[in-house]
Parts: C-alpha cells; structure tokens; sequence
C-alpha cells in the first residue's frame, strides 16, 4: 500500500548522485556540482563566508584519499572513454590489460564510471587483483561500476587526479574524450618537468591515437614546442603483454637506479665518518 502510494507520487527508483559520503536521489539531486560552485567566479561575494568552509572540504578529501588508499599494492590508472560499448574494441582491450595487470600484480585504478573503465576493473576483479574506483560527481551521474573492489566518491577533480598519481606507477591511456585528454597531458607535463619520476606512460589503441601522435611530431616537435625527447616519454603498443613488460621493466629500472643512490649515500657517508675519525686520531696526536 505504501510502495503503490510513494509511486503514485513520482517517487519511482531514479538517478542518484554521491557528494562525497552523501547520496542524492530524486528531488534532492541539484543541477550544479561542488566544482562548479568552487570555480564560479560569478559567486565572489560568498567568497569570505564560504570559501574556508570550502577549504576544509577540500582537505578532507586529501585526508580520505591518502588515508584509503596509502596500503594500496603497486598500481597502475587505467584511463579511456565512459561512453565506449563493451563489445567496443577499445572495452576488449582494457578488460585484457585489466587482467594482466592483476596478473603482474599490480592493481588497477580507474575513474569507476562505465566504457573502458568499467571494463578495465572487471578483468582485474575476475583475476583476481585489486579493482579500485576513484568516482567524481558530475552533473550528469554516471555512479560506479559493479566490479570495483575499493571505491571513493570526490567531489573536486583536482583531489582526485592527485590520487590517480601519487598511487599509481604508470599511466595506460586507451580511446577517450577530453577527460581522457586531460589526464594523458598532465601525466605527461609531470614526468616532462621532473615531478614524477621514471613515470611510464602508455598509449593504446593506436589507430585512435594516430592522428594526435602525428600532430605531436610534425607539429608541436618540429615548431619545437617539445623535444624530440619528450616524444620518447609514450609508449604506444596495443600488445597487452608489452605494455605490462614496459611497465614492469621501468619498475625495476627505477628500483635500480634507486639502490645506486642509497649505496651511493651510504659509501659517501662511510667515507666521511673515516675522515672525521682519522682528523680526529691527527689531533690527539698532536
């Protein structure tokens, strides 16, 4: 009787949308996102009553973030488009590198919306890795997949796209939109500054990609907006099983080059303890 009464009423299952911890559905669900709000440069006069309360969000946000995910295993972020099929190609692709990454035991992050993302996290699940979900609030809710293990809900896209790198090992890009984009030239601009290091990134689907990479060389690098050096920073395969090895292989470069530097400190540090001992023997002596 109730159910029959609350449909009557226009309160039938909906859309929902996740704010953080909160979860909207029907009526409660606004048209705007914290996002939008927080970048409205129309909204300034709520700047002083608003903004520090903003700002305590946005911390607690790094605080949950950092706090999920500091026990993760190594990890690579998978990206591509929510709105590719999932008998699409580039869905096939990525539930193959899902499962060979969890094989190489590496688990995957992903965006948990729908397309390559979902498909990425099904083959790391049903092989038996790690599928982590980093969700965004968008106005148009896409919600998280069904095959994600460890998931978050952000409500600001710059929280999360420090949780996709600070917690991940590699980047592997696979046919996507502008958020795809995005996340391709930031990984990029990082490890071409030095912010992170040894950072691999991996391009798949390389038909798709074949119209930017060759904007990139006869373009951007031959105007000499970019080295030719910087070309070298992508790795396009669509060779599941290489674009781990690549992975994988940078890894333990990095391990390394790392263990050099440690043996490196250490002997520098024997070496100084000697001298300070045998300048002090020189001065008892005397």
């Amino acid at each position: 009787m109730g159910q029959s009464k609350g449909r009557e009423a226009g309160r039938e299952p909906g859309q929902e949308r996740h704010r953080g911890a909160v979860t909207l559905r029907r009526q409660a669900i606004t048209s705007s996102t914290a996002d939008q709000r927080l970048l409205d440069s129309r909204g300034r006069g709520d700047w002083k009553t608003k903004d520090a309360w903003r700002a305590l969000r946005i911390l607690s946000e790094f605080v949950e973030g950092f706090d999920t995910l500091a026990d993760l295993p190594p990890a690579v972020s998978v990206f591509g488009s929510a709105r590719s099929r999932p008998e699409s190609p580039e869905c096939q692709l990525a539930e193959a590198l899902g499962a060979a990454l969890a094989r190489a035991g590496y688990a995957v992050i992903t965006g948990g919306g729908p397309g390559v993302m979902e498909a990425a996290n099904r083959g790391a699940s049903e092989a038996g890795g790690l599928s982590v979900g980093l969700g965004i609030e968008l106005p148009f809710e896409q919600g998280l997949n069904d095959w994600v293990d460890l998931a978050i809900d952000f409500r600001y896209f710059f929280a999360r796209k420090t949780m996709f790198v600070k917690y991940a090992q590699a980047f592997v890009v696979l046919p996507g939109g502008f958020g795809t984009l995005d996340e391709l030239f930031e990984a990029l601009t990082l490890v071409q500054t030095g912010k992170v290091t040894r950072f691999p990134v991996v391009m798949m689907g390389a038909d798709y990609w074949s119209g930017l990479l060759d904007w990139l060389r006869d373009t951007m690098a031959a105007d000499g907006k970019i080295g030719p050096v910087d070309l070298e920073l992508i790795c396009v395969t669509d060779d599941v099983d290489a674009a781990v090895r690549h992975i994988v292989e940078a890894e333990a470069a990095l391990n390394v080059e790392q263990e050099a530097v440690r043996e490196e400190a250490v002997a520098v540090t024997a070496a100084d303890q000697r001298a300070a001992a045998e300048a002090g023997d020189e001065s008892r002596d005397h």
